[in-house]
């Protein structure tokens, strides 16, 4: 969303940093998955930004996007959200066997690795950011992701949070 994050900060004694923000509804919906390659273990980040919430369109409309990007068989692992549910009987029935699901338990958000990744860009790298408009934030957004995609350290620690082994 627009308005901002407020984490901890810094600031001279007697000088209260004061972020100046207005009441802005504006915001991004995201969509991502961590890829595991089998050979390798190298893990790689794909993601999109919407300006619409997220729905089982979308999602669909992603996963066949990301098959396209990994050029095999995949085993998605997804929550129990109502747009997950209905996008996965609607890929099953398109691609059949090439696209094999895992559900994470109900309500475990603390088992899937993506949401570290939510969880170090709004709370680590885009704290205290208070966007102009909704194309800054995009374009925030997009540069944390990037940079998140590219350390293989960190991707292992959001499977290490969950207590996941690669």
């Amino acid at each position: 969303m627009l308005q901002p994050v407020v984490r901890r900060t810094w600031a001279p004694k007697g000088q209260t940093p004061i972020h100046y923000s207005w009441d802005r509804r504006d915001r991004l919906s995201v969509i991502s998955a961590i890829t595991v390659s089998p050979a390798r273990r190298r893990l790689g980040l794909y993601f999109d930004i919407h300006s619409h919430n997220i729905d089982t369109d979308t999602f669909e409309s992603f996963v066949r996007w990301l098959r396209h990007q990994v050029r095999r068989e995949i085993i998605l692992v997804v929550d129990r959200w109502s747009v997950h549910r209905s996008g996965v009987r609607r890929l099953v029935d398109r691609f059949g066997s090439k696209v094999h699901v895992e559900w994470l338990p109900p309500y475990a958000p603390e088992l899937n690795p993506v949401e570290q990744v939510w969880s170090h860009t709004k709370y680590a790298d885009l704290a205290n950011y208070i966007p102009d408009n909704v194309d800054s934030l995009a374009e925030a957004v997009m540069h944390s992701i990037e940079q998140t995609g590219c350390k293989q350290t960190l991707l292992r620690s959001f499977f290490h949070h969950a207590g996941l082994k690669l």
